[in-house]
Parts: structure tokens; sequence; C-alpha cells
């Protein structure tokens, strides 16, 4: 084959500045799809490995995602979610024009672990829902669920079509448990195997690890849930007010 480039530097690193340029300038904008593997070999002269390789670049640097089966698409830019109030996921996409929707992976009742038995305020080992979910933003996993619920409101949640309605959403619309607010916390974490699969990313790609207990009237955990989101395709964001040093003496 005769390739297009003739200059020193590696055929991989030349077809990525190439293809960066064309995502830069929007010839390839964001959720479009990149040519075929075929249409990349032909168009640069080089061979299936050397684009292959090109592309995996680009994945590790957040410029394109690899859907199985359907091809390779210019990632969208991160989504910035702000941290100032609480919201469910399906309301969060919204406020970015993203079409959201569910895969259920699991509904079942178990027996709550310390954890789960510390945030949701009941004996460990008492029956607690657990439902599995993996959440998409425009088709695209964006984050693994594991959502807890005590065991008499979560039975009416597993009844319910969990691929269209949002947990958020059956609470206070359906079921008369209205969601005042939450605590949350966050962490730096990589994907288990698990996490990988259902994300349908690599093994230890960086995840924003967020535990969220929702509070209902009188202070009642109704709502525990560990959400792992891609750490490659969103970021969040708060602001927060100076708190005044005290003036007063240590002594």
């Amino acid at each position: 084959m005769n390739s297009l480039f003739t200059a020193r530097a590696p055929l991989y690193a030349q077809i990525e500045d190439s293809l960066v340029r064309r995502i830069a300038c929007g010839v390839l904008p964001p959720g479009g799809q990149l040519p075929t593997e075929e249409s990349l070999i032909a168009e640069f002269g080089v061979s299936r490995t050397t684009i292959r390789m090109t592309i995996q670049r680009l994945v590790q640097q957040g410029l394109v995602e690899i859907r199985r089966g359907k091809g390779t698409f210019v990632a969208r830019p991160k989504l910035t979610q702000e941290l100032t109030e609480l919201t469910g996921f399906v309301e969060d996409m919204a406020a970015y024009g993203r079409v959201a929707s569910a895969r259920v992976l699991g509904k079942q009742v178990i027996a709550a672990g310390d954890a789960v038995a510390r945030h949701l305020a009941i004996e460990p080992g008492a029956s607690v829902v657990q439902i599995l979910r993996v959440r998409l933003a425009d088709g695209t996993p964006l984050s693994f669920d594991e959502t807890y619920l005590p065991e008499t409101l979560g039975r009416k949640v597993m009844d319910v079509d969990l691929t269209v309605e949002p947990i958020f959403t059956l609470l206070e619309q359906r079921f008369n448990t209205p969601l005042l607010d939450a605590e949350y916390q966050l962490e730096a974490s990589v994907a288990d195997s698990v996490t990988a699969s259902a994300l349908r990313v690599a093994v230890g790609s960086p995840i924003f690890l967020i535990e969220r207990t929702s509070f209902s009237t009188n202070g009642r955990p109704v709502d525990y849930e560990k959400l792992h989101y891609r750490g490659d395709h969103i970021r969040f964001r708060t602001r927060l007010p100076r708190r005044i040093p005290s003036t007063k003496s240590k002594a």
C-alpha cells in the first residue's frame, strides 16, 4: 500500500493528528460516526493494525467512543452536573438535551449488609430490595446504579417497568414518598469487572463513585444508591460559600 504520509512521525500519529483536526473543526461533529476501518485504510493507505492503534489512542484521550455493533463515534463534551440540588438521572439528562434510558440488570430481595443497613437506618440482615440498572444517555452507558430500598417500598417499585419509569418519579408521584433532601459522598474509583461490563469500558477505567442517601419526611431514609459514573463522560461542579474564620482568641 502507498501511504499518503511521508513524514518521520509514526503513521498512526499522523492519522491521529488528521482525525483530531477534523473533530476540532467540526468536520466530525460530536455524536457523529467516524468512517469505517475499511474507509480509513483506503484513505490513508495503511494497515488495519495502524488504524486500530490510532482509534485506541483517540479512545484513551476521550475523543471517540466505540459502540459495540455500531461503530466508532465522536464523543460528546463531558457533561457538567451541578451539585446544588437533589435531582434524578432523567431530569439531569433532559437539562442537557440528552435522551435518558435504562437497562435493568437485576431486581431481588436480599439481606441488608452493614453499609446498606446503616444508610437506611435498619438492622443488618433485614430484607431490602436491590435494583441494578445501567443508565444511558443517547444510547451511551453513563452510570451503573445499585439502588437499595426498604422492603415494603421496594417491592412496589420492583413491580414496575423500570426501563421506562424513573425510581424518583415512582416514589414521589405513585407511592406517596416525597424526596426532600439527600446526603452525597463522592470519591474517585476504578471500574471493577462488574462495573466495567455494565458500562462497556475496560477494567480499571476511571469512575466517579457516588453514594447517595435520599430522605423523605421526618428525615426518614428511603433510598440508598451507589452510582458508578464513567469518568470520561461527566464531571461535577458545586459552589460553596466561604466560612468566615473566627476572630476570637484561641488562647
